[in-house]
């Protein structure tokens, strides 16, 4: 994967880390819990948490249309301690 931002903010949330992974933009969330456990994921990537990453990638893509016709994905990077768990498409819209 190639990494095209970092800390992309916009009015509505902010989005750890874009790549690039072949055809497909990724959008990735990192949580780094130390006293929570993998399976304690859902509370700290909620739904409302979910939908704030998918607008901020809807604004991501509104400002650099050329990744507009390449498929997008929603990651998830766990790191607990000195383990890292790389969840790929983690997440979707919801219509």
């Amino acid at each position: 994967m190639k990494i095209i931002a970092r800390n992309f903010r916009s009015k509505y949330g902010e989005v750890d880390i874009i790549s690039l992974d072949g055809e497909t933009v990724v959008f990735t969330e990192v949580k780094a819990w130390s006293s929570f456990g993998f399976e304690n994921l859902q509370y700290g990537l909620d739904i409302k948490k979910q939908q704030k990453i998918i607008k901020t990638a809807k604004y991501f893509l509104l400002e650099n249309r050329k990744y507009n016709n390449m498929a997008i994905r929603f990651d998830v990077i766990f790191v607990k301690n000195n383990s890292i768990t790389h969840l790929a498409s983690a997440f979707m819209e919801r219509v």
